[in-house]
């Protein structure tokens, strides 16, 4: 029996192919936390990094994607060749300036433990994962480091039958109201290199292939199977003044069998106050991000994407909002040493 998603293939009709198969969330500000897609971040600062994430695609439109994650990863033995708190801090001069970046070091051993939680939803299909994660980082030269790492957990797949049209009518002795969950192993690896100027970065998402199948007595409702995301992922810092970096990066994302997708994105930060930044990504549209560091405790992100396909007909943009917490911040740093 053939059943009819309305919502998915409603969506799947209007949008670009990329967006038809994929399966993993999508992200915009994953430039402030890489690590929602490489566990290899895991502990690269001093502190205890919070972040939590909303994200609401294509307003308007019902059943559209909305997205909800929560992170927390930290480092397990990190040392700072930092004497004091205020070591790298002088009066009236940028704490991220050119002084900062000449007497950056690479990590010394260590490693780092965290924790992913998902929940994402589109029309009828619900997918809630959590995963631990771990990584372990080394220098591998004066201001160059190294960290490999990986996840491990669950994918909770769910299907809300209540919101199924069929094309004939199923006996309701057969067709039941209510969701079917189906819980799968679900496993993540990178590599992410890293230095006073530039990083690079390399992971892979369900890297397990796993079958789904969502039956209903006699009915087949929904079955498929999950398949591997790839990224890479790379950036550099250009000091354009003492008070200013620019920040150019690129992520390259690879769901067989789509089309490669490759996200270009420009980070402007003034001092380690504010930033503001812009996205393109191919088959799909543009984004525009700012961002505000709230002393040394808080930092709050915001991005709003226009699509270019004709899903612009039909809804409004889509909106997500990041607010994150450090944690145990005891350099007083205002933004990320590592992550930027």
């Amino acid at each position: 029996m053939i059943k009819k998603l309305w919502p998915v293939a409603f969506l799947c009709l209007l949008a670009a192919p990329p967006l038809s198969a994929q399966q993993k969330p999508q992200y915009t500000q994953y430039i402030l936390n890489n690590y929602i897609i490489n566990p290899a971040i895991t502990g690269i600062e001093n502190y205890i990094d919070v972040k939590a994430s909303h994200r609401h695609q294509w307003v308007g439109l019902q059943d559209a994607p909305v997205t909800t994650y929560l992170t927390v990863q930290g480092p397990i033995g990190k040392k700072d060749d930092r004497v004091t708190a205020t070591s790298f801090h002088k009066p009236g001069e940028n704490p991220r300036g050119r002084n900062y970046w000449e007497d950056y070091t690479a990590a010394k051993p260590h490693s780092g433990i965290g924790l992913i939680v998902v929940d994402d939803h589109t029309g009828p299909l619900n997918n809630f994962s959590a995963y631990a994660t771990f990584a372990y980082h080394i220098g591998i030269s004066a201001k160059t480091s190294l960290a490999a790492g990986f996840a491990a957990g669950i994918s909770d797949i769910s299907l809300d039958r209540n919101k199924l049209f069929f094309e004939t009518p199923v006996d309701p002795a057969v067709y039941n109201s209510g969701q079917i969950n189906r819980i799968k192993p679900d496993f993540s690896a990178g590599l992410w290199l890293y230095s006073s100027d530039y990083f690079a970065g390399i992971s892979a998402q369900q890297i397990i292939p796993q079958r789904v199948a969502f039956v209903d007595k006699a009915v087949s409702l929904q079955q498929g199977m999950t398949v591997p995301h790839f990224f890479a992922t790379a950036g550099y810092r250009f000091l354009l003044t003492d008070d200013f970096n620019l920040i150019p990066s690129l992520m390259v994302k690879y769901v067989s069998p789509l089309p490669m997708q490759v996200d270009f994105n420009l980070k402007l930060q003034y001092l380690d106050l504010m930033w503001v930044g812009a996205s393109m990504r191919t088959y799909d549209g543009f984004a525009a991000m700012v961002g505000v560091n709230i002393s040394n405790a808080i930092n709050i992100g915001y991005a709003y994407d226009l699509t270019t396909s004709r899903l612009n007909t039909v809804s409004s943009g889509t909106h997500e909002i990041m607010v994150g917490f450090l944690i145990g911040n005891n350099y007083g740093d205002s933004c990320p040493k590592n992550v930027w």
